[in-house]
């Protein structure tokens, strides 16, 4: 962590080596080509032009404090004690003279010329990390607290203590924490529960932002609001500080993360600028006065409670250097150049800030647009430069003198950031409103209790008025039933009144014959007036012939017998009459009966009525003809008493008359009583053909009822069926879109094979290029195969443009569709589409969510094509350089397919692609229990028995990842134990492959082996093995600057190594 302080302080801090830096170098060089990043246009407004005249303005408005300078950046110097290269060193003497009481600064340039300067603080060597941190911090991190940005800078050459000023942790000795460890003290100490404090902690290495908190957030990108000219980064980690030994540890874990290398000037000289960002958010009082800019407002405890915001930047610059001192060569080299590069820009910052230029040259640096609030801005800015006091580097001396006496020059408007705290607001607001809610719940409960109550009660008023319902369909039904009895008793009525009818029809006939008998009768009584007139004269005679007296004596006995029958007779033929009249009254009664009943029923016809009114009145008149007939016959009665006394004869042929009539008489009671069973029997009939009438008519409607029922059902089938066959002709249909567009796709993918390269070189895993071109410097990229490489490289980029606009064009799930092809060749030409498709970061994240990873996987589970496993675990190769796409490959078991593609091919190729997508999975530490569990880690060692340099050297860079990604998790905390490599051999292969591969595979051999002997775990298999000896010749023969210093910092700091080491 302290660089420069170790060589000040002479102190035994060594134990916290950077122990990543070689690792951070290597893995920045790869972002080198990403270093245009887009930059976000900043309005015109957003500038800074400073006058005098409005810097002096601005100084007397703002009322920070009673120091008109206030408001300028305030500048200290501290001087470093000699080191013992300098204290060794008689030839150069001191070039500096502090006067610490008159804040002066005398700069010799030789024994005859001194130039003085003034400064606002003047450190010596023996000046206390307390003593600087209140001069030059603390009123910084008050105005902080107070709602103002600030920044506190330190500057100088390198080597010359400004890590050990700023970033001192002082673990040992309290003494010597530095200012950023004494600043977050103090934030701590002043706020209060309500308020947060929250920490990024970036670092700005080759022009590339990079997330110290956070390694994997490479080239990270800032953002510039529009409006107020503020710069942010929103993508970096922002952690929120629960106590002081919190924030201890993340800023130990920053300073391992940051890149650091050894020169010539300093053993570990810091390659990149670091920033500390400390976000403060403080509430303010309930009622007081808000001063909001020019504006002031009387806030009022109903009103929104108001919030501070502020923002402390603590930046420790990376040292300015001179290229023939620091001996800086190759990548260190590089880093060097961006170094100077950055501080170059922010002087000439600084130069136009104290010149008062109109136009300040922000954007010629990503360091300048992030200090940009500092210099010019609304902070307080502090910056504290340091400085040797050897001659040897007056230059440097004098330029850091130069720097802070232009910074001096430079004023701020300091500003308070305060706003309205709605946060706070809102959760008021939400108090209340659950308040309000659980009050609006009890009276819905309330509610709806009463609403239950009322359903219970629409219930039973639902069940009584179903009841009644009930009830009165059923009383309806037996009213209907009774009507339809009715209906039918009616009808039998009229039936059997009709019946009646023809009875009265067939007794008028019967009247109608007794009138023909009475007109006989007529004829008899004429008869007997002719026979009484003849019995008159016969009497006459009677008188004349006395002597016939006897004769007629005996005649009149039996003239008198006869008589006596003729009476008898007659007697008959009253009887017959008064049966007749008994009939008559019969019949009469009953129809009277039958109007009563009728009458009852309410039920009748007029019609019937008036024909019983007229059958009455013609029994009336054949009773009132039948009276006269009987008045008529008692008349004859008198008369035949006196005739048959004198007309034997006649009575004799009277008598047989009377017999036939007594025989007819006897006729019609025999049919009258024939009658009336006829009558009984055809009423039994008639009662059982109701009853078989009713049971027809009930089955018919049973029958009608199933009929109606049996229609709905065929309707319902019949417009199911028509669904049905609708639906039907609609997937015909589609299937036949569908079968067109497959067609179609075939044909547009048969154009797209005279596109796609019959090589695998167009998807080629990315990382290789980028591992094999990480390591070089600037002059490679001119070499004839840099150049071949990088033609063929636009041509393959130039493919995979066409490539993509055909998809677009066709569609990509057409093309994802053919990979299910029956035919073998459009499935390979399909599966060459989506890996090409698959090497732009474009479009991976399209192929996922499409399905694309799925398919792959599927075609690595199911073919046995060499060519299609080769190509599909490219594309699965390049899809793993996310780390998303990682886990979802492992969730989904493609850990194990990849592991088992080696078992079915042999093909070298393949398994280079199936080894390179196994080494970009080893590259997330997440996987690692996972890949070893599915056998990838056993697949990469099994692949290498075929012995071909290229699956080699996948497997060693897939080693390599795993290693790094393990010391790394170990250099964190987050694991301790042996490394998963060595239970599957993996460090015999190494060493034994070490001398016999390619440079390119010999480089990740290297960095596994170094990675491996970092963890203490691991140590003992290194000394059974003999590994510790190859990582004593790797320390001394490697062709990378970075790996040596890896191994040796690795064998100096591990125990058993040294011990090994002395024996």
């Amino acid at each position: 962590m302290a660089n420069a302080g170790r060589t000040w302080m002479n102190s035994s801090g060594n134990g916290n080596v950077n122990g990543n830096a070689s690792v951070r170098n290597n893995a920045a060089a790869g972002a080198f080509g990403h270093q245009h990043s887009v930059r976000t246009r900043a309005s015109a407004g957003s500038r800074r032009s400073v006058t005098p005249t409005s810097r002096a303005a601005a100084a007397r408005s703002l009322p920070l404090d009673n120091d008109p300078e206030s408001e300028r950046v305030r500048v200290a110097v501290r001087l470093r004690p000699r080191n013992p290269m300098e204290l060794s060193d008689a030839d150069y003497a001191d070039c500096v003279e502090l006067q610490p009481e008159l804040k002066r600064l005398k700069l010799r340039k030789n024994n005859w010329s001194t130039e003085s300067y003034r400064f606002d603080e003047i450190f010596t060597e023996s000046a206390s990390q307390k003593r600087i941190y209140e001069a030059v911090a603390k009123p910084v991190v008050e105005s902080v607290l107070e709602g103002y940005n600030g920044t506190v800078m330190a500057y100088g050459q390198t080597g010359t203590g400004k890590t050990y000023t700023l970033g001192r942790l002082g673990k040992d000795d309290a003494s010597e924490r530095g200012i950023m460890v004494r600043a977050m003290e103090d934030i701590l100490a002043s706020t209060l529960a309500p308020d947060s404090v929250e920490i990024s902690y970036l670092q700005l290495y080759m022009e590339s932002i990079q997330d110290l908190l956070a390694p994997e957030k490479m080239n990270i990108s800032f953002m510039e609001d529009p409006k107020t000219g503020e710069i942010s980064v929103p993508a970096a980690e922002l952690v929120k500080i629960r106590n002081l030994d919190h924030f201890t540890q993340l800023l130990q874990l920053g300073e391992a993360n940051r890149h650091a290398a050894n020169t010539k000037m300093n053993t570990e000289s810091s390659r990149s600028h670091a920033i500390l960002m400390v976000h403060i958010r403080r509430s303010t009082q309930e009622n007081g006065e808000i001063d909001m800019g020019q504006q002031k407002y009387i806030r009022d405890g109903n009103h929104a409670p108001t919030i501070r915001k502020s923002k402390l930047l603590i930046v420790d610059l990376a040292g300015s250097e001179r290229l023939e001192k620091s001996g800086s060569e190759g990548h260190v080299l590089e880093e060097a150049k961006f170094i100077n590069l950055s501080l170059t820009s922010l002087g000439k910052c600084i130069n136009a800030l104290a010149e008062n230029s109109p136009h300040i040259p922000t954007r010629d640096s990503k360091l300048t647009r992030l200090l940009r609030d500092s210099f010019g801005g609304s902070a307080r800015t502090s910056l504290i430069t340091t400085i040797g006091p050897s001659a040897r580097h007056h230059a440097e001396t004098a330029s850091t003198v130069m720097f802070g006496q232009r910074a001096m020059k430079v004023v701020n408007m300091v500003k308070v950031k305060e706003e309205f705290d709605y946060e706070r607001l809102c959760r008021k607001l939400e108090a209340q409103v659950d308040h309000l809610s659980a009050e609006i719940d009890r009276h819905e409960r309330s509610r709806e209790t009463d609403k239950v109550e009322m359903q219970k009660l629409l219930e039973e008023l639902r069940n009584s008025s179903a009841e009644a319902e009930a009830h009165f369909v059923t009383r309806t039904e037996l009213l209907q039933k009774e009507n339809a009895r009715l209906t039918l008793r009616m009808q039998d009525l009229l039936q059997e009144l009709d019946s009646h009818q023809r009875q009265n029809a067939s007794l008028l006939d019967k009247i109608a014959s007794l009138e023909v008998h009475m007109r006989k009768n007529k004829f008899l009584q004429e008869e007997n007036a002719r026979l009484e007139f003849e019995l008159n004269n016969a009497v006459d005679d009677l008188k004349c012939l006395k002597d016939q007296n006897a004769v007629i004596r005996s005649e009149f006995t039996n003239l008198e017998t006869s008589l006596k029958h003729g009476k008898q007779q007659q007697l008959n033929n009253s009887e017959n009459q008064k049966i007749l009249a008994d009939t008559t009254r019969m019949y009469e009664e009953k129809i009277a009966d039958l109007m009563k009943q009728m009458d009852k029923e309410k039920i009748g016809s007029s019609l019937a009525e008036e024909e019983i009114k007229k059958m009455k009145e013609q029994l009336t008149d054949a009773q009132l003809m039948l009276q006269r007939t009987q008045d008529e016959n008692l008349k004859f009665r008198k008369t035949l008493t006196d005739t048959t006394k004198m007309y034997e004869e006649r009575v004799e042929l009277l008598n047989q008359k009377l017999a036939e009539e007594h025989a007819r008489i006897e006729e019609i009671d025999e049919l009258d009583y024939t009658k009336k069973l006829l009558q009984i029997s055809a009423k039994e009939e008639i009662d059982e053909l109701q009853m078989r009438l009713q049971e027809m008519h009930n089955l018919h409607e049973t029958a009608t009822n199933e009929l109606q029922l049996l229609s709905i059902e065929c309707k319902n089938i019949e417009s199911e069926k028509t669904k049905l066959q609708q639906e039907l002709s609609a997937m015909r249909q589609r299937l036949q879109v569908e079968e067109r567009q497959r067609k179609e796709a075939e044909k547009e993918l048969l154009k797209m094979m005279r596109v796609v390269p019959e090589s695998e070189d167009g998807f080629e895993e990315k990382v290789s290029y980028m591992h094999e071109n990480r390591g070089r410097t600037t002059s490679d990229f001119h070499s004839p195969q840099s150049v071949h490489k990088c033609r063929s490289r636009e041509s393959i980029l130039s493919q995979r443009d066409t490539i993509t606009k055909i998809c677009e064009e066709v569609g990509f799930q057409k093309i994802l569709s053919l990979l299910e092809s029956c035919d073998l060749d459009v499935q390979i030409h399909a599966v060459k589409v989506v890996a090409n498709l698959a090497a732009e970061d474009i479009n991976q994240e399209r192929i996922v969510q499409e399905g694309g990873l799925d398919a792959l996987l599927k075609l690595l589970d199911s073919s046995l094509n060499t060519t299609i496993l080769r190509v599909a675990s490219g594309a699965i190769a390049n899809l793993a350089m996310n780390e998303t796409n990682q886990g979802l490959i492992t969730k989904k078991g493609g850990a194990k397919l990849l592991a088992n593609v080696h078992c079915k091919t042999n093909d070298p190729q393949t398994l280079r692609m199936v080894a390179g997508a196994i080494a970009n999975l080893c590259g997330n530490e997440k996987l690692h229990s996972l890949l070893k569990e599915e056998g990838a880690i056993d697949a990469l060692l099994k692949m290498t028995s075929h012995g071909n340099d290229v699956v080699i050297a996948q497997v060693a860079r897939g080693f390599a990842n795993f290693a790094k990604c393990e010391s790394r998790r170990i250099m964190q905390g987050n694991w301790r134990g042996r490394s998963l490599l060595m239970e599957d051999g993996g460090l015999s292969w190494l060493i034994s492959n070490l001398n016999t591969s390619t440079p390119s595979t010999r480089r990740h051999i290297e960095l596994a082996i170094c990675h491996l002997a970092q963890n203490e775990e691991n140590a003992p298999d290194f000394i059974s093995s003999g590994g510790h000896k190859e990582l004593i010749e790797i320390s001394g023969e490697s062709t990378r600057e970075d790996i040596r210093n890896l191994a040796k910092k690795t064998l100096r700091l591990s125990p058993l190594f040294q011990r090994e080491l002395k024996a």
